[in-house]
C-alpha cells in the first residue's frame, strides 16, 4: 500500500482535503486499497482549516514514514512559511519520502525548506512573484497547472491541486486507472493550458481608462499588426509616453500584452472550434501555424493540438 501523508498547517486551505477523493477513487478503480491516507500536523491533534472546520491529525515525528507528502497551503503563505519548526520538520521528513508535493501555496513550505532550490516550481498565480522574490534560486513558472521536477511536485491554485493528485495516480497506476478516476470525479484527465485561463484583461487590470481602452481595442483587432504607434494613437499619447505609462500600469510591454491577448483568443478558438490551425493563427494575429505552436509551447507548455484534444476529451 502506498502511504499518502497530508501535512496540514494551522488554518490550511480546505480545498487540499478535496484531493483525497482522487486517491479514494483510485482505490475503487483498482478494486483494492492501493493508497492509504493520513493527516499530519506538527503537534498532532485537531487542526483548524481556513473555514474553521477542525480536522484530527497525527503528530509528525522522526518515526513518521510515508511514501508521498502532500503539503497543504494557507491563504497567508508568508506567515505559514515563517513557522520555522514546521519548515524544519518538513525538511527532515522529505528525504525519507519518495516524493513531496506542495499544494497551491503549500509550495512555500517546500521552498523555505530548501527543497526547490535550482528546480522548477509553481504556485497560485497571485503568489508566484512573491515566491520568486523570496527564493531567487527557484525557477518559478506562474502559468503552469502543476510541475514535476525530480521528486518534487508543485501545483497552481486550489482546483489545480486535483490535477496534481491525478498526475500522481497516473505516475503510479497508469493512464487507464487515471481515466477511470477522472470519469468518476467528472473532471478532465489532463487539463490543457495554464493559470492564464483566467481573463488576461482582468489580470492586467490597468488603473486608467485610456489603457483599458487600448487593451479592449487590441482584443477587438487581434488580426491586425497592432504596432506600438497604433496603440499609442488610441491612447492619445506619443509612443514613448504610451510605452512608459502602459508598463507602469500593467507591468509589461505593449508587445507582451498583445501576445497574451492573442494567446488567450487562440486558445479559445482551438478549444471551441474546428478551424485549422492556420486559420486560428491568422485570425488571432500570429504569422502562421508554426508561430502559433511556438507561442503555445512557451505559454502553456503544450502545442495547440494537445489543447484541442484535451478540450474534446480525447487522448
Amino acid at each position: 500500500m502506498h502511504r499518502i501523508g497530508y501535512l496540514l498547517p494551522d488554518r490550511f486551505q480546505v480545498m487540499a482535503l478535496a484531493t483525497q477523493a482522487v486517491f479514494e477513487f483510485a482505490n475503487l478503480a483498482a478494486r483494492e486499497r492501493v493508497y492509504g491516507v493520513e493527516n499530519y500536523s506538527l503537534a498532532g491533534g485537531e487542526v483548524a482549516s481556513s473555514v474553521g472546520t477542525r480536522v484530527p491529525t497525527r503528530a509528525l515525528t522522526s518515526r513518521t514514514a510515508v511514501d508521498t507528502w502532500l503539503v497543504a497551503g494557507t491563504l497567508a503563505p508568508l506567515r505559514m512559511a515563517a513557522d520555522a519548526p514546521l519548515v524544519q520538520a518538513l525538511g527532515r521528513a522529505a528525504p525519507r519520502a519518495r516524493r513531496v508535493a506542495g499544494l497551491c501555496t503549500g509550495a512555500f513550505l517546500l521552498a523555505d525548506a530548501g527543497l526547490l532550490d535550482h528546480r522548477r516550481a509553481t504556485t497560485h498565480w497571485n503568489w508566484a512573484e512573491a515566491m520568486q522574490q523570496r527564493h531567487p534560486a527557484i525557477q518559478v513558472e506562474p502559468d503552469r497547472i502543476f510541475i514535476t521536477d525530480g521528486p518534487f511536485w508543485t501545483s497552481a491554485g486550489m482546483t489545480a491541486e486535483l490535477d496534481l493528485a491525478l498526475g500522481l495516480v497516473e505516475k503510479d497506476l497508469g493512464a487507464d486507472a487515471t481515466r477511470a478516476v477522472a470519469r468518476g470525479l467528472v473532471m478532465p484527465q489532463r487539463r490543457s493550458g495554464g493559470q492564464s485561463q483566467h481573463s488576461e484583461l482582468l489580470q492586467m487590470a490597468p488603473r486608467s481608462d485610456r489603457i483599458q481602452q487600448v487593451l479592449e481595442y487590441a482584443r477587438a483587432h487581434l488580426a491586425a499588426p497592432l504596432p506600438v504607434e497604433q496603440l499609442a494613437e488610441v491612447a492619445h499619447l506619443s509612443p514613448r509616453q504610451f510605452s512608459r505609462v502602459f508598463a507602469a500600469e500593467t507591468g509589461q510591454s505593449p508587445a507582451k500584452a498583445v501576445e497574451r491577448l492573442r494567446l488567450e483568443a487562440a486558445r479559445l478558438m482551438v478549444e471551441r472550434s474546428r478551424h485549422p490551425l492556420e486559420v486560428v493563427a491568422r485570425e488571432t494575429g500570429f504569422r502562421d501555424a508554426r508561430h502559433l505552436r511556438e507561442v503555445f509551447l512557451r505559454g502553456f507548455g503544450v502545442p495547440p493540438q494537445v489543447v484541442r484534444r484535451a478540450a474534446r476529451g480525447t487522448d
